[in-house]
């Protein structure tokens, strides 16, 4: 189903709801000739096959924009590429943009991870942050947005004071934060980064418009801080792994999310390390455990 959200902007989301996507992943076509498309979604005939009937006649597809190569997001680029000849934007592959100390885990191999990953993405032009993109009727700016995933891009729309926060904002859930493609200090960055822009609307990968952008901010921001304290409030002298800390930490979350809380607070407790307050044996890991320095 195809959704008119703003005058030049509709949606369809892809379909492929899931626990981690809720209902699915938004697809955007922003432009009334030249359609800058945001994030194609996942491998899909049946969505390919609704972007392209979306198409009135005297419109094509200029650009292809990812905002992260998450399958969810990048697995349908290239039979959208080949359908329409389009050239893919982002930031760069899905390993750039790592921290230093990421970087060093993942070729450790220590961290795992991985979720999700698209491997062989490599878009056709490299947006640095802050870089500036136009069609005929609209105009963008690619703002680096690293912390659910190092090469995240959100596009600031300039005449409809909008964001597309890809997921790094999202209304229905906070992010997802897994090393080594997530990073907690980055996503306080980030969203230090989005509120700056001051925009009227965020447009995410996932959900409904969000209407209130600064309360939703600070909310995130609120959250994550909140799992910070209470990490290490949790910690002792006593090593902890994973396993142990989980059940006090998340005990209000399902069960079956354990896994991506495991995530979240190895996530969390790599950052209280870089922050001095937590100390890690061996290295930050899945099967490493965790005490007070």
């Amino acid at each position: 189903m195809i959704q008119t959200l703003a005058p030049d902007l509709r949606c369809i989301r892809a379909p492929n709801p899931s626990p981690m996507t809720e209902k699915g992943t938004n697809t955007y076509l922003l432009g009334r000739t030249d359609i800058a498309l945001i994030d194609p979604g996942p491998k899909d005939t049946k969505h390919l096959e609704a972007i392209l009937t979306a198409l009135s006649p005297g419109q094509r597809i200029s650009h292809i924009l990812v905002t992260h190569s998450h399958h969810d997001h990048s697995g349908l680029v290239p039979e959208l590429a080949q359908a329409t000849g389009a050239p893919v934007y982002g930031f760069g592959p899905s390993h750039a943009g790592r921290s230093a100390l990421m970087d060093r885990l993942a070729q450790d191999n220590i961290l795992a991870g991985g979720e999700g990953i698209d491997p062989d993405f490599a878009p056709d032009v490299i947006l640095p942050d802050l870089t500036q993109i136009a069609g005929t009727d609209w105009s963008l700016t690619a703002h680096w947005t690293p912390g659910h995933m190092a090469n995240h891009l959100s596009f600031e729309w300039h005449e409809g004071r909008a964001l597309f926060t890809g997921d790094i904002v999202m209304g229905w859930a906070s992010s997802l934060i897994s090393p080594p493609d997530g990073d907690v200090g980055q996503f306080f960055t980030s969203l230090d980064r989005l509120e700056s822009v001051n925009a009227d609307i965020l447009f995410a990968g996932h959900g409904a418009p969000i209407h209130a952008p600064r309360e939703r901010i600070e909310w995130l921001r609120s959250h994550r801080t909140e799992r910070l304290r209470a990490a290490q409030a949790a910690l002792t002298r006593d090593p902890q792994n994973l396993e142990a800390l989980i059940p006090q930490l998340y005990a209000d979350v399902p069960q079956k999310m354990w896994p991506a809380a495991a995530r979240n607070l190895l996530a969390t407790l790599i950052e209280l390390e870089n922050r001095g307050v937590c100390q890690s044996d061996p290295a930050p890991g899945l099967n490493a455990h965790f005490r007070l320095p």
